[in-house]
């Protein structure tokens, strides 16, 4: 069965919220994240040109607006992707939507600077990846969330059995 361009796309998006929605949560009112700054929806921190700048913590926010800015959200977040890591959109699924969660975030700035980490991937050295991923601050401040993508990315590689049969 062949789907166009636009269908895959949207699968992938569909997978990355999925994947989203589970490390992020997703709030229809402004909360303040782990490092204390307002955020809403699926994990979207509160800019100042944003309307939510001036509401309150606790506020309500519409679901149709949480939707609006979590779609350009991870508009921004592929783009950023395909800005750091070379060929992004040819590498693997899992590769990608670990690569996507751990941009949306951290955001590009932060990202990009995990250079063994992004030269790892961009050569699919999965192993050195996961390696690499783990010896950061990102790793030890969101342990869960680091080791759930660190097997995913260690799923790519069948000579890394020895760490997902260990954790």
């Amino acid at each position: 069965m062949m789907y166009g361009v636009n269908m895959v796309i949207e699968l992938f998006i569909d997978k990355l919220r999925k994947d989203l929605e589970q490390d992020e949560g997703i709030k229809h009112e402004i909360y303040l994240c782990s490092l204390g700054k307002p955020t809403f929806g699926i994990g979207h921190l509160v800019l100042s040109s944003d309307p939510e700048s001036q509401m309150e913590i606790g506020d309500k926010v519409s679901k149709e607006r949480c939707e609006s800015v979590f779609e350009d959200d991870i508009k921004i977040t592929i783009e950023d992707c395909k800005k750091i890591f070379k060929d992004w959109q040819t590498l693997p699924e899992v590769a990608r939507l670990v690569t996507a969660n751990m941009c949306f975030q951290l955001g590009r700035p932060r990202l990009s600077k995990f250079k063994k980490t992004v030269s790892a991937c961009n050569d699919h050295r999965w192993t050195d990846m996961a390696n690499e991923m783990m010896d950061s601050r990102w790793y030890s401040q969101t342990k869960n969330r680091a080791d759930r993508l660190i097997k995913r990315i260690l799923s790519l590689d069948e000579s890394a059995d020895d760490y997902k049969d260990s954790n």
